[in-house]
């Protein structure tokens, strides 16, 4: 299991790119964490934004096609696409994510 992470600028974006990640069974669960304030360097100015933080979890084999996806449903020129190996799951909720994603 992976934990995918990616924002985006406001929560209706957030909520259907999430239940697009679902639908397609690139991930088993999405959550959408609470607004948030993102300071980092663009272009070499200094940017402030609020956005949404996606916590995806999937399988390490979907990375690549959930990538893919996001990429090409994301507002952003270059979005935050970065996965965290789950080293370690709890076995009813690791069965669950890969009785869905399989």
């Amino acid at each position: 299991m992976i934990i995918v992470l990616t924002t985006v600028s406001d929560e209706s974006h957030a909520e259907n790119l999430a239940r697009e990640i679902v639908e397609a069974r690139l991930a088993a669960c999405v959550q959408i964490l609470p607004r948030m304030t993102s300071i980092y360097m663009w272009e070499g100015e200094l940017q402030r934004e609020s956005e949404h933080l996606l916590l995806i979890k999937t399988l390490a084999e979907k990375y690549d096609e959930l990538e893919t996806f996001i990429k090409a449903n994301h507002s952003f020129e270059t979005p935050e696409i970065v996965a965290i190996d789950a080293n370690r799951v709890e076995q009813n909720y690791a069965g669950w994510l890969n009785n869905y994603l399989r």
